[in-house]
């Protein structure tokens, strides 16, 4: 019998994976152990490879004899070795489209919140206070901003979207989305270096590539607006946590809201954990009963269709 092996899962269990290929005739083996030679045995006699957080790597993948697609739970695939999967052969899927909606409205939630200090205000009545519990100017008028979005692709389209009714400026940087297209959504196209030098705040909508890795950093930061406000919910690695802590501690940047750090979790010791201007969440944005189910049942739809030998969607090798 074909079997699926799901290398490790946050779920409460595998029922909604199971039901969809049991019915195909197929088998489900589960692991939740992100060890490599944990994981080379779970994989090596498998037909298909399921992976959430797993480090897929070039020695897991070389453990693997049999296996025809490695599917990926989400849009990014920074655990998965792609090249060592392409040489392989084995294809290698993921999800880009179960989310976007979650993922936006957490975006323009964290805008939001940081822009009317949201959370320092809850807190300070939690506490027993009353009045501002922040200075005059850290109270934004949205339409008054500029927003920089970097990466205009499902998500950022969405984001920009849903920033329109506010009437604030928007600026994009995609070097892999035509101007024009941009232009058409109501936004301005521009270079990356001009988007950090004009934003208030700045949205991370990119993956996670040898090029973006670490995009704001020391250097880069250093070029944003004083007092400007970095939001990401993409990816942890695109930036630089050292310089993103020194930056809000220096004043440089007034406020950072992130649902994704490098690393993940966030130590118990970081300073991200207690800096009253900064707003954190725990890899959660795209997390809604619908999203999830989603997921799940395209994550194992892709694994039976390649059992059955059908064309696979969403290769990204």
């Amino acid at each position: 019998m074909p079997t699926v092996a799901i290398t490790d899962y946050t779920f409460p269990n595998l029922e909604i994976e199971q039901s969809i290929l049991s019915a195909g005739g197929f088998e489900l083996r589960s692991g939740n152990d992100k060890q490599v030679p944990a994981l080379q045995a779970l994989v090596a006699e498998v037909d298909a490879v399921i992976t959430q957080f797993a480090p897929i790597n070039a020695e897991v993948i070389g453990a693997m004899q049999r296996a025809k697609v490695i599917v990926r739970y989400g849009i990014g695939v920074d655990n998965v070795d792609l090249q060592a999967a392409r040489e392989r052969g084995i294809p290698v899927c993921n999800i880009p489209d179960y989310c976007i909606d979650e993922v936006a409205d957490h975006t323009l939630a964290f805008i939001l919140s940081v822009s009317r200090q949201v959370v320092p205000n809850t807190l300070h009545v939690r506490e027993g206070k009353w009045g501002l519990a922040t200075p005059l100017d850290q109270l934004r008028t949205l339409c008054d901003q500029t927003v920089g979005l970097v990466g205009f692709g499902r998500i950022g389209r969405e984001v920009a979207a849903r920033l329109a009714p506010f009437k604030c400026r928007r600026l994009v940087h995609d070097a892999f989305v035509p101007a024009d297209a941009v232009r058409a959504a109501g936004c301005e196209p521009i270079a990356l270096d001009d988007l950090l030098a004009q934003s208030d705040f700045v949205t991370l909508h990119c993956p996670s590539t040898a090029q973006t890795k670490k995009l704001l950093n020391a250097e880069s930061v250093g070029r944003m607006k004083r007092g400007a406000v970095v939001v990401n919910l993409a990816r942890g690695d695109l930036i630089d946590t050292a310089a993103l802590v020194a930056a809000l501690q220096s004043g440089q940047l007034s406020s950072a809201a992130i649902d994704v750090c490098d690393p993940e979790p966030i130590p118990a010791d970081s300073p991200l954990r207690s800096l009253p201007n900064v707003i954190t969440a725990s890899h959660i944005a795209s997390a809604s009963p619908k999203a999830v189910r989603t997921l799940r049942e395209t994550a194992a739809r892709i694994a039976a269709m390649a059992l059955r030998g059908e064309p696979l969607p969403n290769v990204v090798n």
